[in-house]
């Protein structure tokens, strides 16, 4: 078959389908385009999940006649001052989105520029532009898009429900609303009922409101604030408290530059961050906005601009790694237990009390009238019975050990004096305005991981020679980058040399590792250095076996301790860092105050 040149409107489909993927794809264009044109104000409107017809109406700068004109045109774009693809400062910048969005759809704009005397409108359909005409329009950029895939039939196969697709343009607009709190958003649709996010303040308790308004009360309850800088690229934001967590990572929000990513560099640095701090199978809720000089970042790596590529991923990756773990660190104490109201709903009555009625059993018709009769001295004596029994005290039938009244000093202390130890794994402790229930071997068991922690990084890590070296087979470019890591990878107590092109000598490993299996070893490092070029995976499992020997190694639940004891174990969890949760997730105490125990009794 002959080489021949594609005619324009097949070339545009073709771009349209790299951009235009589903509905939401255009909202994203759409919407990244008002932001760019200074938009204070953004109104989404959609039906029928976006296929039927999506509205974007903003009040920013607005278009002239030429400019409209050019703006349906491929590789036309207002956003790049020159030629320079790594100078890139706004969100959209390749000029293929409404060129795209007119070759598979119907597309009306309306626009009008400040220094245009009427508003000019323009449509195209199925790639056929139309003559700019006059319109109304008193300031900004109306775009309208019906009938999505009608030119490209196929494609409307592959759409979801319409609950489906209006579910994927709410995220995408909550993903844009949180990367820009100073513009209001209003998103409506037949699908759901119209929410609207006001524009915020500047600075960090801007953010924070609208991170709320979108996240929730929770988020803002638990939210962390984190920053970070270095070699002029920024990491803030915040980042929910290990109380707040999710089944799946989708609670991660991650922007470049304003432009919201999915990352796996980020991904993968939150990740990090967090491995002390959650259960394997539970991910934390964090938002964080990456700055940096334009050309140290790509953002031109795909089409749809949803990734990027850093120049020094290494600096991004420490920088969000040391942001989380200082901002988790400083709010170490925070808990599962004490910060989203768990504990104090837990002792709420499960059950309601019976409803009042006005009926009398003295008075029923169906029973004797008049003096008491026998049936009365029946119920009073069997209603006195249990009454009684009520306040008979007895001996006590619970596990509980009480000590003597506390020292005045103690009870000024963060987490108070303990008072007893019920069941031989609880110790419950009073503080000046309430009291403190300690998991004690939770609480043991992160002290004694950090201690390791810390052990391990002041003496380094303890290696074992091997007899006979150990002899991977491995492909070339493997060996070749877990040779060029072969002095970090010595830090951890894993010493490798090249052995001939396709293999490594392992000498020494850490100790802490016991009996191992290097092949595995090194592959998996081999692979985490490929993806995210650094070696963590050996980090990582010598702190899992750090911490699986501070479980083994902790005050174990069902022994009892002296009043001294107790107390001990509180001091160091106050001196002891992130002593709000073990190194499983789980929470260490649980803390109610004075005034949560008195509004339980109606007392406030």
């Amino acid at each position: 078959m002959p080489v021949r040149q594609l005619p324009e409107q097949v070339v545009n489909r073709i771009a349209a389908g790299e951009v235009v993927e589903r509905p939401a794809s255009v909202v994203k264009e759409l919407v990244e385009n008002a932001i760019d044109a200074g938009s204070s104000r953004i109104d989404i409107f959609t039906d029928g999940g976006g296929r039927r017809r999506i509205g974007i109406t903003d009040d920013g700068d607005g278009m002239t006649s030429r400019d409209l004109a050019l703006a349906v045109d491929r590789h036309a774009t207002s956003k790049l001052d020159n030629e320079d693809l790594l100078q890139i400062r706004t969100l959209g910048f390749r000029g293929e989105a409404l060129p795209s969005i007119g070759a598979v759809a119907k597309l009306g704009i309306t626009t009008r520029h400040a220094n245009e005397p009427h508003a000019w409108s323009l449509s195209v359909e199925g790639g056929e532009k139309s003559a700019i005409m006059p319109a109304a329009l008193s300031r900004g950029t109306r775009v309208e898009v019906s009938d999505l895939f009608y030119a490209t039939p196929a494609r409307l196969k592959f759409l979801k429900t319409d609950r489906t697709e209006a579910e994927a343009i709410r995220e995408v607009v909550r993903r844009l609303a949180m990367a820009r709190p100073d513009i209001a958003f209003t998103l409506a649709g037949e699908e759901r009922a119209p929410v609207t996010w006001a524009a915020a303040l500047p600075g960090a308790a801007g953010r924070l409101t609208r991170l709320g308004d979108i996240l929730g009360a929770d988020f803002r309850a638990s939210a962390i604030e984190v920053r970070a800088e270095r070699d002029g690229v920024v990491v803030e934001g915040f980042a929910a408290a290990p109380s707040l967590t999710r089944a799946n990572a989708l609670g991660q929000y991650l922007f470049v530059n304003g432009r919201p990513v999915r990352d796996k560099l980020i991904l993968g640095a939150v990740r990090a961050a967090y491995s002390d701090y959650l259960p394997r199978d539970r991910h934390p809720v964090v938002a964080l906005f990456v700055t940096s000089d334009p050309q140290e970042v790509d953002a031109n790596v795909h089409p749809a601009k949803t990734e990027v590529r850093f120049r020094n991923a290494g600096l991004v990756r420490a920088l969000i790694v040391h942001a989380l773990k200082e901002g988790l660190a400083r709010e170490g104490k925070r808990t599962a237990a004490n910060s989203d109201g768990a504990a104090l709903a837990s002792f709420r009555p499960s059950f309601a009390p019976a409803p009042r009625t006005s009926w009398d059993w003295r008075r029923s018709p169906a029973l004797p009238v008049g003096p008491m009769s026998a049936f009365e001295s029946a119920a009073a004596s069997a209603f006195a019975e249990p009454g009684q029994a009520a306040f008979d005290v007895g001996t006590p039938t619970a596990d509980v050990r009480f000590e003597a009244a506390p020292s005045p000093d103690l009870l000024d202390r963060p987490l108070g004096a303990a008072r007893t130890q019920i069941h031989e794994t609880y110790i419950v402790s009073q503080t000046r305005d309430g009291l403190v229930v300690v998991d004690q071997h939770a609480a043991h068991e992160r002290i004694v991981y950090e201690k390791l922690k810390a052990s391990l990084a002041k003496n380094g890590v303890q290696r074992q020679i091997l007899l006979i070296p150990d002899i991977v087979e491995l492909d070339e470019a493997t060996v070749e980058r877990l040779v060029a890591r072969a002095d970090e990878l010595a830090s951890f107590g894993l010493a490798i040399e090249s052995f001939g092109p396709g293999a490594v000598a392992v000498r020494e490993t850490p100790s802490l590792l016991g009996k191992t299996d290097a092949g595995s070893l090194l592959r998996d490092l081999a692979e985490h250095m490929a993806e995210w070029d650094e070696a963590l995976p050996l980090e990582r499992r010598l702190m899992h076996v750090a911490a699986t020997m501070a479980c083994h190694g902790s005050v174990r639940a069902g022994r009892r301790l002296k009043p001294e004891e107790m107390n001990a174990l509180l001091r160091e969890m106050e001196d002891t860092p992130n002593s709000g949760q073990c190194n499983h997730g789980r929470p260490t105490y649980v803390e109610l105050k004075l005034a949560d125990i008195e509004r339980l009794f109606g007392r406030r």
